[in-house]
């Protein structure tokens, strides 16, 4: 909790916060410090004399405005204040922090109140030394500012858990160790301290003493004295102003400025605050996480490029020696490069390192911060501070942004030795950088003989042009949203074939590449337009070409020409196209461009034999289940598509394929089955429990059975209780019909009970939940059963 420290400091005064104050910017300050840094305006400059003179309305006509812009940051209510062209020049001092803190304009009155209660001078003005955004004070002073009790709580906390050990609170001189505390008295005592001030008798007797652990925890756990509101000092905080963002009470509803607001619920509230924090937080506590395993990479940059500059100089030696007496004074001139090259490196990371570290620090004090405010018990305390949290917590998340953990520098050390000249030539040796000034890559070319889609899943694959020089270090693949959107980085790498899965089915994408090296990027290459798979309820074609009998790939065995167009090639493949123009070509999908001459196909095996049904060609989907997302206990075999489970607790495995138009419709086969367990089968979202019975939860629809019965279940309801169950080499069936949003079961090729689910829309991956007495094979690119496509067509 030490990072935390800086969080809990006044920005002006540098200790820690003493009864501080909210900001209407969502900083704090201490009431005394706010009291320090009040500047009394001129009396010219003031709204009240700016009204009384007539004079126009202006941004910084603070009567005209409501005063709730005090506290909300959607009103006007504090401006830029640089200075009073009237009003005296007055010296500043600089706080701990680094903060200018300005005096009073004019002494304080002779007065027996404390320096935070004592009374405002008229038109003063207070500006934020954080954000310097200032505003003019109300009649009510320091007074209308509410006080941050989430932030003394969480001080409180902190100074606790820094103290070594509790000490005695009557001791005169050098108090003593506590050894009791009493909960009655609130009072740590030593021995000495008891006896004389806590004896045990009359009274005194019934009160309970406690170690003093225990009772520092039974003070945490007090309950806290209700807040109140500001503008009306009697009555607690009972509802939230959801256009102020402020805590108010019931009054302000009734006859203040809130009357005509929406208002929620403070519990409810306070519940969705915490919630948004907490979420904010799993952010960037995930970017903390990649700061630190950055930051260990940094460490070992300053490792490896020790042992490269070892490495560097033994060669670098050895070839000045092999010159003999006429290298032996160039060489020294040459190491001193090495190792200025040497120390430039290392001075890069160590400062990335440091800057790297500083910023982390920060981070996690912040994240402590947070969670410490979370434990707050107080929703209107706690709903004075989260919006500001909230908006801290992602501006600081988005700091760890793209380029801040990559490093600035790299191990290799970029230099080569000429040692080719004769030796004569030895005065003119120089390191050659060749890196520094090689031009950027040639752009990419897409080999369309190898780019294709299958089902939801798009393959491409590129290289660089023939008579490129200049090589490339990587790639990026970027691909759209499948609406026109803005394309995104989907791969960045060496390699020059990338596939794309979890993409909508029916919809068309936009690609494109790029090539880099470390001199630049090079341009993109054209756009190639793919779509993928298409509905079931598509209408019915036939092919004018024989086609492979039997489900195999073909190979392109002519090179695409600017006129020619690609099919897909197997079943659930589809088509993709070039968009010819200025930016885009187009190679526009066509059954007969198949047979356009020069177009010649090579099957690998079966011969073409029969005709095939084009909506049967491209409606079937083929996929097997998803070991990446899928449970630790599942057992994974015949190329994922058999699975059984090491647990005898169910769990859950998806498919790879989504599922979001269409008619889909897939089987299941029970290789084992012992000890009459109870498997689910179905579909689910991609984020359903996986350790659970699927249906247990609203993210499955699911038929789980026996050897004897079935049942339906969505949310851990139980529906439809259906006789004839399951048992060894049983074939279990899903139908999924978006078209009709509707999921019906199959066992043994008979349906089972009545349609189980209907208004089910979005996107499904199919699902089975298992234990070890369960082993399943799931079979896929299967057509809609016969029955099922007449009854369809006949509604």
């Amino acid at each position: 909790m030490e990072e935390m420290e800086e969080e809990l400091k006044c920005p002006v005064c540098g200790s820690f916060y003493r009864e501080p104050i909210i900001l209407p910017c969502s900083h704090n300050l201490c009431q005394a410090c706010a009291r320090n840094i009040l500047v009394q305006t001129p009396e010219s400059e003031s709204p009240q004399s700016r009204r009384a003179s007539g004079s126009g309305v202006s941004d910084y006509d603070y009567l005209d405005l409501d005063k709730m812009s005090l506290y909300s940051e959607a009103d006007s209510g504090y401006g830029s204040y640089g200075g009073f062209a009237s009003a005296p020049t007055t010296p500043c001092q600089k706080s701990p922090n680094g903060v200018r803190v300005f005096p009073p304009a004019m002494p304080p009155p002779a007065t027996h109140l404390s320096p935070a209660l004592a009374p405002v001078p008229r038109n003063s003005c207070i500006t934020c030394p954080q954000c310097h955004r200032s505003l003019i004070l109300d009649d009510r002073g320091l007074r209308g500012f509410p006080k941050n009790r989430v932030l003394e709580g969480v001080i409180d906390r902190y100074q606790q858990s820094k103290a070594a050990a509790l000490k005695c609170q009557l001791c005169e001189k050098a108090p003593k160790e506590a050894t009791v505390m009493c909960e009655q008295c609130d009072v740590f005592y030593c021995d000495p301290c008891r006896l004389r001030c806590h004896p045990p008798r009359g009274p005194l007797a019934k009160h309970r003493l406690v170690p003093p652990a225990q009772g520092r925890v039974s003070r945490r756990l007090s309950p806290r004295k209700v807040s109140t509101c500001t503008d009306h000092e009697l009555e607690n905080h009972s509802m939230y102003c959801v256009q102020c963002k402020m805590p108010v009470c019931y009054q302000c509803l009734e006859e203040g400025k809130h009357s005509s607001h929406e208002v929620k619920a403070l519990g409810a509230m306070w519940k969705l605050h915490k919630s948004q924090l907490s979420q904010a937080l799993n952010g960037l506590s995930d970017r903390a996480k990649e700061a630190k395993e950055f930051l260990v990479q940094l460490r070992n940059m300053v490792q490896q490029i020790q042992e490269n500059s070892v490495e560097f100089e033994a060669c670098l030696v050895a070839q000045c020696d092999a010159l003999i007496d006429a290298l032996n004074r160039r060489k020294a001139q040459l190491l001193a490069r090495v190792n200025k090259e040497h120390e430039h490196k290392l001075k890069v990371v160590r400062d990335q390192i440091s800057h790297c570290t500083v910023k982390l620090r920060q981070t996690t004090g912040l994240m402590e911060y947070c969670l410490e405010v979370i434990k707050e018990n107080d929703p209107s305390g706690f709903l004075q501070i989260s919006d500001a949290l909230i908006r801290r917590v992602h501006l600081t998340e988005d700091q760890w942004g793209k380029g801040t953990l990559t490093p600035r520098m790299t191990t290799d050390f970029d230099l080569s030795l000429d040692n080719s000249p004769l030796l004569q030539s030895i005065h003119q040796l120089d390191f050659v950088q060749m890196k520094a000034s090689s031009p950027v890559p040639a752009t990419p070319i897409l080999q369309l003989e190898e780019c294709c889609t299958h089902n939801n899943s798009a393959t491409l694959s590129w290289k660089q042009p023939p008579l490129s020089t200049v090589p490339a270090e990587g790639y990026i693949l970027e691909l759209d949203d499948g609406n026109g959107g803005q394309f995104r980085e989907v791969y960045v790498g060496k390699e020059t074939m990338c596939t794309v899965d979890g993409l909508h089915f029916n919809s068309t994408y936009n690609a494109r590449i790029k090539a880099f090296n470390k001199t630049g990027v090079s341009q993109y290459s054209k756009t190639l337009v793919l779509q993928t798979s298409e509905d079931t309820d598509s209408e019915e074609q036939t092919l004018p070409f024989p086609v492979p009998s039997e489900r195999l790939p073909l190979r392109r065995m002519s090179p695409f020409s600017s006129t020619l167009n690609l099919q897909p090639s197997f079943p659930g493949r589809s088509y993709f196209d070039f968009r010819s123009s200025p930016h885009q070509l187009s190679l526009h999908s066509s059954l007969q461009s198949l047979n356009a001459p020069g177009c010649s196909f090579e099957p690998q095996s079966a011969p073409y034999t029969q005709l095939v049904d084009i909506k049967k060609l491209l409606a079937v989907a083929w996929f097997a289940f998803d070991p990446g997302s899928a449970h630790s206990d599942i057992i994974f075999s015949n190329d994922n598509l058999t699975v059984t489970c090491s647990s005898y607790d169910d769990r859950v495995v998806l498919g790879k394929t989504g599922f979001s138009k269409g008619v889909h419709y897939w089987e299941l086969t029970v290789d084992r089955y012992d000890n009459h367990p109870d498997p689910a089968f179905g579909v689910a979202r991609i984020d359903v429990m996986k350790d659970v019975m699927l249906g247990k939860d609203d993210k499955a629809w699911a038929m789980y059975v026996d050897n004897n019965r079935s049942w339906f279940m969505h949310n851990n309801s139980h529906t439809n209780r259906t006789e004839g169950g399951i048992a060894k080499g049983a074939t279990i069936g899903v139908l999924l019909d978006l078209n009709r949003k509707t999921l019906t079961f199959f066992i043994n090729d008979e349906q089972q009970g009545p349609i189980a689910f209907e208004n089910v829309e979005g996107l499904f991956f199919p699902a089975v939940s298992l234990n070890r007495n369960v082993q399943v094979t799931l079979h896929t690119g299967l057509p809609v059963p016969d029955f099922y496509s007449s009854r369809a067509s006949i509604a």
